[in-house]
């Protein structure tokens, strides 16, 4: 039996639900919080910066990955998840209790270093739990609560800041995660490790690569939205990442302990996934963040309906998942992902050849044709690199994964976010960029051209996701072996 898998069925049982619990957390965090910025906007102000209300805590989730995952590969999860949690819920109770946009975005970081455990460590857990015939049960129990998530977040968020005030959309995690703590701390048992040596924690390491990661992402996150790509902040931010980067390598190098080891990018298999599910980040921000505005502007679709387009492809997605396994099964786990990248390639290509002004049906459609592609392509990968380590590397493995998925998301959004402003302004002449097109359609003011150039946006960036898969298929192909090595079960 592998380290801190349960003994018996009902205590695992019931650590599986503090997963899902720990895992709804964070699923709901950003869907929950985008619907209330109106009303948060209206009671503190500050709306020149509120969107890092979601930028500061995607940089803290993504920084901290690493080295939460190390952490609890040294110490183990339990401890791990425990802290994290906490921390999770006292961000929580601190972002109600702000009194400004600018304590608000500040708390909003320390949820960010909490959630950094929960995504990473759960994950982890979710391996250690079972054995890797039975491993996609709770994987594809993992993917249905961001599916829920992603479908129910609006609404709980809307529902609260309409009728119980703002501040309730983060008062709700305390009671959720209270649950989730007791359950692991009562039911979660893991062996007392016994080390010949007192564990050496990396801090200096640690702490480059948090420096490092917050200073690169600042750059991604704010080039082109506070300043130009080119501009002097945006250089000296790049350049001053880059000088982070090399001592983020030559500290690890001379680490007893290192945060981020060698090994994660010498391990054919590890790098393998760790760059296609990278793409796989970045062409998710396609639909994610451009197909409710291609839904209402060129459509005509109202809020609500543009969100349920998008959110069409959170069911096909963990039904794939969990039916991934009878695949992987009989072709393994590099062909089976290759197929379904090679499909969401396909289906995102495709989208450019809609009609125009088209029928909501049609990307429609495609959504759930791509959530179902992206199911058969992310979970055997994960099972499959899960299942290549022992119990002492799976969490550095999951973080370095999960590290890369968020990163590519924040590349994603930035390069894309690039390309259809540049679409737009060669179609307009030069007027404008997205999100100000965009809030004058709302008001009916834009003519018919502006929709078209709405429209050609949205094509390029979609064949900008193509090749995002393209690429991930071509990763695969080339550099993933054939047959993952998968460990025996101890």
């Amino acid at each position: 039996m592998a380290p801190g898998r349960p003994a018996d069925t009902h205590r695992r049982g019931a650590v599986v639900a503090a997963l899902m619990l720990a895992m709804a957390l964070a699923a709901l965090d950003a869907t929950i919080v985008s619907t209330a910025v109106p009303q948060i906007v209206g009671d503190l102000g500050g709306f020149s910066y509120f969107s890092w209300l979601f930028s500061g805590y995607l940089l803290a989730v993504t920084v901290t990955l690493p080295v939460y995952g190390k952490l609890s590969d040294t110490f183990g999860r339990k401890p791990v998840l425990v802290a994290g949690a906490a921390v999770f819920l006292l961000g929580s109770l601190l972002c109600a209790a702000a009194w400004n946009m600018g304590a608000l975005i500040a708390f909003r970081i320390v949820q960010g270093l909490g959630g950094g455990a929960l995504q990473g460590t759960v994950q982890t857990l979710a391996a250690d739990l079972y054995p890797l015939e039975e491993r996609p049960r709770i994987q594809s129990k993992l993917s249905t609560v961001w599916a829920v998530s992603a479908v129910a977040g609006p609404g709980i968020g809307g529902l609260l800041a309409a009728y119980a005030g703002w501040r309730w959309i983060f008062l709700v995690n305390l009671p959720i995660g209270a649950v989730a703590l007791w359950l692991v701390v009562r039911h979660l048992r893991e062996p007392r490790r016994e080390f010949e040596r007192r564990p050496r924690i990396d801090w200096a390491g640690a702490l480059a690569v948090f420096a490092c990661g917050g200073v690169l992402l600042t750059a991604l996150v704010q080039g082109g939205v506070a300043w130009p790509w080119l501009s002097a902040p945006s250089l000296a931010l790049f350049g001053t990442g880059l000088a982070l980067a090399g001592a983020v390598v030559v500290i690890e190098r001379r680490a007893a302990e290192p945060v981020i080891p060698g090994w994660v990018w010498r391990r054919r298999t590890i790098a393998a996934v760790n760059l296609a599910l990278g793409a796989l980040g970045l062409l998710m921000v396609a639909p994610s963040v451009f197909l409710p505005t291609y839904a209402q502007s060129v459509l005509g679709l109202a809020p609500v309906a543009a969100g349920f387009v998008l959110s069409v492809w959170t069911l096909t997605w963990p039904v794939s998942a969990a039916l991934s396994q009878h695949v992987y099964r009989r072709i393994g786990f590099r062909n089976t992902a290759m197929l379904g990248i090679g499909t969401a390639a396909l289906i995102l290509f495709a989208f450019p050849f809609l009609p125009y002004p088209g029928s909501a049906w049609q990307p429609t459609l495609l959504m759930l044709l791509l959530g179902a592609a992206l199911g058969l392509f992310q979970l055997p990968l994960i099972v499959g690199v899960q299942s290549t380590v022992g119990w002492a590397e799976r969490g550095t493995t999951t973080a370095s994964v999960l590290f890369c998925r968020q990163t590519g998301q924040t590349i994603g959004a930035s390069v894309f976010g690039a390309v259809a402003n540049g679409v737009l302004a060669s179609r307009l002449g030069g007027a404008g960029d997205l999100d100000s097109v965009t809030r004058g359609l709302d008001s009916g003011a834009v003519p018919e051209a502006t929709r078209r150039a709405i429209a050609d946006a949205v094509h390029a960036v979609y064949i900008g996701a193509g090749c995002a898969a393209a690429v991930a298929f071509l990763v695969l192909l080339f550099l993933a072996p054939r047959r993952f090595p998968v460990l025996k079960e101890q």
